[in-house]
């Protein structure tokens, strides 16, 4: 526990200066573009980002998984080896997908999404360099030798320059198109900076790539691929395809206050991936007490959730004046009601964390895909009762079932685990 505290330590301090830093740009992003062209800028954003996530493999999760060494908390070299090629293999399949997918996506995009035809080309752009950028392989290398706190300073380096790009962009460029080429180089920069961190600490196989190494000492390795992706894919595109959508049914202004709203109210999702990615390896390496890891962190999940709304409620319309200025303070309730499916999501962390590392990677998909299908197809329906409250419900809806979907998953696995006891007895 000792070690799972330190590594979620560093991450959440790396969360905390990522926190920071966004607040400047989006002052500045904000203040600069206004309503609609912050629309604009947060619709290229989630366009870039869906489709990254929707190509992209968990490939982090691949290597944590089948790089350990049999012996408890130990790192087997070959075995590192070889899952490191194999993620890498996907990752070069990500890529040419993901720009096969980004192509048709942009070229569709005047028939369904409220983005300028000038501004799609930009798109496009947006979309290849995040694609190139892909860097869940280096992070499982650093994740696997427990190596948090070096990857903490390399990831530092992007919002430190999309905070410095969104400055430059606020002083000589102030159009939708500074602001997209400011976060462009950030993520070509924090993908070199973890890569360079990564080789440092384990040698990196150019040789070791193949697709059928791995799947032939794992007969389940096709399986946990496909599940863990589709569930990492699920969960990063279905929060940016909400915003997509949000622009589509509401327009582009809606989809901007919506981002507002959600960047700060739903800070928590990103904290509940910051441990759930802290926990998995640990739970990876420690089996026997997996259960009781995973329940002590959705404790104080717990605690930090409620803190959390607490905060969100009493100074949130505040702290969106401040920061987006008085035309975005009419998103309060978004804020506020995104701000508790954040504390939701908190609090599934380490269960969803639980499933995956029990081998049921593809039961937390199933689990999560249902209520974020349902809380898509009724978006249209809840902008048109409540506008962007009506979308942070949705939002919140998802996020409750998916935790009382993983929690009754996880009562059921420990039924079947009793029963085998019992027969064994």
């Amino acid at each position: 526990m000792a070690r799972l505290f330190g590594n979620i330590g560093w991450l959440l301090g790396g969360r905390g200066v990522n926190a920071v830093l966004s607040l400047v740009y989006l002052a500045l992003a904000t203040r600069a573009l206004g309503t609609v062209g912050f629309g604009y800028f947060a619709l290229i954003l989630a366009l870039g980002q869906a489709i990254t996530g929707l190509a992209n493999f968990q490939t982090w999760q691949f290597i944590v998984r089948w790089g350990a060494s049999a012996e408890e908390g130990g790192v087997d070299p070959e075995r590192a080896s070889e899952a490191t090629g194999f993620a890498m293999a996907l990752d070069l399949i990500s890529i040419v997908l993901g720009l096969m997918l980004a192509a048709l996506v942009v070229a569709s995009a005047p028939l369904w999404i409220d983005i300028p035809p000038e501004l799609l080309s930009l798109a496009f752009f947006y979309c290849a360099i995040s694609l190139v950028a892909i860097r869940t392989t280096p992070t499982g290398i650093l994740r696997l030798h427990f190596e948090f706190g070096k990857a903490t300073a390399a990831e530092a380096v992007q919002p430190i320059i999309r905070a410095a790009g969104a400055l430059m962009a606020f002083l000589f460029m102030p159009t939708v198109t500074g602001f997209v080429l400011a976060f462009a180089a950030a993520e070509l920069a924090v993908a070199l900076s973890l890569w360079i961190v990564a080789a440092r600490t384990q040698t990196v196989p150019w040789r070791a790539i193949s697709l059928f190494r791995i799947p032939s000492r794992h007969s389940d390795a096709w399986r946990f691929v496909v599940s863990t992706n589709l569930s990492g894919s699920l969960l990063i595109t279905g929060k940016q395809l909400m915003i997509l959508l949000v622009g589509t049914f509401g327009g582009a202004a809606l989809a901007g206050g919506f981002r507002v709203a959600s960047q700060l109210g739903q800070a928590l999702v990103a904290l509940a991936r910051t441990v759930s990615q802290a926990i998995l390896p640990e739970l990876v390496h420690a089996r026997d007490n997996a259960t009781e890891m995973a329940r002590r962190m959705a404790n104080i999940a717990a605690i930090g959730g409620v803190i959390a709304v607490i905060t969100a409620l009493m100074f949130g319309r505040f702290g969106l004046e401040l920061i987006a200025g008085e035309e975005f303070r009419v998103f309060y309730w978004a804020m506020v009601i995104l701000s508790i499916a954040g504390a939701v999501e908190l609090m599934g962390a380490s269960l969803e964390s639980l499933l995956v590392s029990a081998g049921k990677a593809h039961v937390a998909f199933a689990v999560r895909a249902v209520p974020t299908v349902l809380s898509l197809v009724l978006l249209d329906a809840a902008i048109d009762w409540n506008g962007a409250k009506g979308a942070a419900f949705a939002v919140l809806g998802s996020s409750s079932l998916a935790v009382i979907g993983f929690y009754v998953a996880i009562l059921n696995l420990k039924e079947i685990r009793l029963v085998v006891e019992d027969k064994q007895k």
